[in-house]
């Protein structure tokens, strides 16, 4: 079969819900994801990363070959996806980025990124301006990031109208990706239309739809079946059938044929483990066969502009076959798994949001009026400020909005009036209606940003809508609860962070924290102004004031506090905002000394006199900073336990070793005791600043002498894998000295036989490029005892080298 226009596109749709909290901007700690921080860390483990460094085998399992995917196939992420990505991990951010230049080297100029509505929602279920304000953020976001104008744009969930492909024509998009069962009707150009009946037409042209403004938009339907294949059917098992796959859709005729697929990105690795190595291998498979010829959307547009017009249905989807009712309707579709469950709750809880958004409208036109020239021109421009937030943006920002210069009080007005918008446009995030339960994880998220709006109309307007917006909540029901209401007092309500809130984490903080002149916290920078510190045996006091000051609406507020630590969890504060300079100097000597002469009654007493009664514990901090001030405690705290067990382990070494060559049973104490000790041993060892063969010889033959098994592995590999990658990075420092490499390999080795599976890929990663110098003669290695340990390495981590 000749490949001279037979092409080949994969789309993957990359994205996240955002799990931000609405008010630190920080995804908090989720231990499901262990043992990883969060889901976005395990997931980018598992999919983002991976794909930008994705491997190839040969027959015998090594890896041959690294390759970007995101290079060759067509993709988009969610914009705040990249945002967490370039925060979090900027290694695969930045090959991302560069996988989109070098796809443009590849395709005629043509990029393989297609921008995103920015948020995920439902276009045909938002109003004109939200529809406008998610392409204009969405473009502005693809334009900072990759540096160019997008072509294309994927829609979330593809839900369309012909409204959103209007307001797709008004930006000049040249297309967007849609699923066959969205097309309505199709003709030749001059010709009769033609119904489409159970997704009967050919997938592998592209279409032109002609809008009623007169305007059109090419529209690219994917091949249904064979992406079904990938999300349900088990494809992505073995690349090359993959490949097959799609090398036989086409006819043999010579008229340009293109076969395109789309599903969530995440199939490639998330969903199904090493999915991502099964598409390098379809990829590779495709180029070499000849048989077609991979391409992009906007390459393939150019090359064969469509020669058919299409009709949509209005309010479609990919993921409802009922159009865009999942988001609106108890229409049958959801993720299973709960019996007789019913999703009676998505229709009102979109009614809810609906009157929040259009109470929050005339409020913000009011006071927004008052400081800037067009108020929705501004909520456009306002994602400058979102892509990068510093002083400098903000200040453009005002200069290029505001009627005139604007004062501290007016500047912190204007960003809370900003911020009432955005929340009011993720509350539609559409993940909060495609699951079962209106108090899954998802729900509660786009239920914190209404809570968050509402803050702020009080804030900016005085605007009183919490309870008028509960009163909706109790009328949407529950699988769980009584109804939302009861979910929102329980699972929202307590999210809400103030500035007093936050102000309770620095004095918590300032128990334990060295430097205590400026702490920062999230959204919140804390700037002491004077602290007190005592201590007496284990337990600490400390008393303070500071200014909090938020980076997101610049508001200040000045705080006195006063906390105690009396040893383990057991921590209390207190803090106020009303305390003057007299008032603060009695309070700080008199708690001081009462502090100081072991009155802990006192202290209680005292700080009810000057605070109030009202009190702060571990129990009311932020996850992430409790896990942190429980680990520094805890990390005291153990240190005893610690001795204790190596106490155990050492003073009956002897007599366990008897006991083992009498086949004596060994008192399970003593096993326990050492077991911790030599576990510890080997998570030290990739802690320390150098890594001696022979220490991790005798760890060895301990763990086999008393038959000892390796405890939190997952853990171990993620530190392993950071110190040995270290190790590997600092080879091309001397390629004229072997021996440390020798015993780099003979360490490895050992961790093999340890049961250790070495699934080190960033350590793999780091190889494959060195050798990739090599052989390009950017790195001299010319002393042959170095070039032979450095092939064993590659040996050991599975990875051809071929330095020749």
């Amino acid at each position: 079969m000749s490949q001279s226009n037979k092409y080949i596109t994969v789309h993957g749709h990359f994205y996240q819900p955002p799990r931000e909290n609405a008010w630190l901007d920080i995804v908090e700690l989720q231990d499901t994801a262990a043992p990883f921080h969060d889901w976005n860390e395990r997931i980018n483990h598992e999919c983002y990363s991976t794909n930008a460094v994705a491997r190839i085998l040969d027959e015998e399992s090594y890896i041959n070959r690294i390759t970007s995917n995101y290079s060759r196939i067509s993709f988009n992420f969610g914009p705040t996806l990249l945002s967490w990505l370039e925060m979090n991990d900027k290694e695969t951010y930045d090959r991302i980025i560069a996988s989109d230049r070098r796809s443009r080297e590849r395709f005629g100029g043509h990029g393989s990124a297609l921008a995103q509505v920015h948020s995920h929602i439902i276009m045909p279920l938002a109003n004109e301006r939200d529809k406008r304000t998610q392409v204009e953020w969405g473009l502005a976001d693809f334009e900072q990031r990759f540096g160019r104008k997008a072509e294309g744009i994927w829609l979330a969930e593809t839900a369309v109208d012909t409204d959103t492909l209007e307001v797709l024509a008004d930006y000049d998009i040249k297309f967007t990706v849609l699923a066959p069962r969205q097309m309505k009707a199709l003709r030749p150009d001059g010709g009769e239309w033609y119904t489409v009946r159970d997704e009967q037409f050919d997938t592998r042209l592209p279409y032109k739809c002609i809008l009623p403004s007169g305007r059109e938009i090419a529209l690219f339907f994917y091949n249904g079946d064979i992406s079904k294949g990938i999300a349900f059917e088990g494809l992505l098992k073995d690349g090359k059938a993959f490949a097959s796959r799609l090398l036989h859709t086409f006819d043999d005729n010579n008229q340009p044929q293109l076969t395109h697929i789309a599903t969530d990105g995440e199939s490639y690795g998330h969903h199904h483990r090493y999915g991502e190595m099964a598409l390098a291998a379809c990829l590779k498979t495709v180029e070499e066969s000849e048989q077609a010829t991979l391409t992009n959307y906007g390459q393939y547009l150019e090359m064969f502009p469509p020669t058919y017009e299409a009709q949509i249905w209005d309010n479609s989807s990919w993921s409802c076959v009922h159009g865009v009712e999942r988001w609106r309707s108890d229409c049958g579709c959801h993720t299973g798994g709960e019996g007789h469950w019913n999703q009676a709750w998505r229709a009102p809880l979109r009614e809810a949001l609906d009157w929040l958004r259009d109470e929050l409208i005339p409020l913000y036109q009011r006071e927004g009026g008052k400081l800037l020239h067009d108020v929705w021109k501004a909520r456009n421009d306002y994602i400058r400020v979102l892509l990068h937030r510093n002083e400098q943006t903000v200040g453009k920002f005002i200069e290029r909005n505001a009627k005139y210069d604007l004062d501290a009080d007016e500047t912190t007005q204007l960003l809370r009036l900003m911020e009432m918008q955005r929340n009011a446009v993720l509350m539609y995030t559409s993940c909060g209606w495609f699951f079962n339960e209106v108090s899954g994880i998802e729900t509660n998220q786009i239920l914190q940003y209404a809570l968050r709006a509402i803050e702020y109309a009080r804030q900016t307007g005085g605007a009183e809508l919490q309870e008028q917006f509960e009163a909706l909540l109790e009328k949407t029901p529950s699988n769980l609860y009584a109804n939302a209401l009861e979910n929102w007092q329980k699972n929202v309500l307590p999210t809400s962070v103030k500035l007093e809130r936050a102000g309770t984490h620095f004095a918590a903080a300032a128990l334990f924290e060295d430097n205590l002149r400026n702490i920062e916290l999230f959204n919140y920078d804390g700037i002491s102004k004077e602290v007190k510190r005592a201590e007496a045996g284990g337990q600490r006091m400390a008393i303070g004031r500071m200014t909090l000051r938020s980076k997101i609406t610049y508001s200040e507020k000045n705080f006195a506090f006063a906390a105690v630590y009396l040893g383990q969890q057991n921590i209390f504060g207190t803090i106020s905002t009303k305390l003057g300079d007299e008032e603060f100097g009695r309070m700080r000597e008199a708690l001081l000394q009462a502090f100081n002469s072991a009155n802990l009654g006192e202290v209680i007493i005292l700080t009810e006199k000057y605070f109030g009664k009202k009190r702060f514990t571990i129990r009311n901090l932020f996850q992430d900073e409790k896990r942190k001030i429980l680990q520094q405690v805890m990390h005291q705290n153990l240190g005893h336990a610690e001795r204790h067990f190596r106490d155990i382990y050492e003073d009956n070494y002897q007599l366990m070793t008897v006991m083992a060559e009498s086949n004596i049973p060994i008192p399970q104490v003593y096993y326990d005791a050492t077991e911790h000790v030599l576990n510890k041993d080997l998570q030290n060892y990739f802690l320390q600043e150098k890594m001696y063969l022979r220490d991790l010889e005798r760890l060895d033959a301990e763990f086999k002498k008393w038959k000892a098994e390796i405890k939190n592995v997952a853990a171990l590999k993620l530190n392993a894998g950071t110190r040995l990658l270290a190790e590997i990075q600092r080879l091309p420092e001397n390629t004229e000295q072997p021996e440390r490499l020798r015993v780099l390999n003979k360490i490895l080795r050992i961790l093999n036989k340890m049961t250790m599976v070495l699934a080190f890929a960033k350590v793999q990663n780091a190889y494959y490029r060195i050798a990739k110098q090599i052989r390009k003669g950017e790195l001299t290695a010319d002393n042959e005892e170095w070039k032979t340990a450095f092939l064993e390495l590659g040996d050991i981590l599975k990875v051809r080298a071929d330095l020749d």
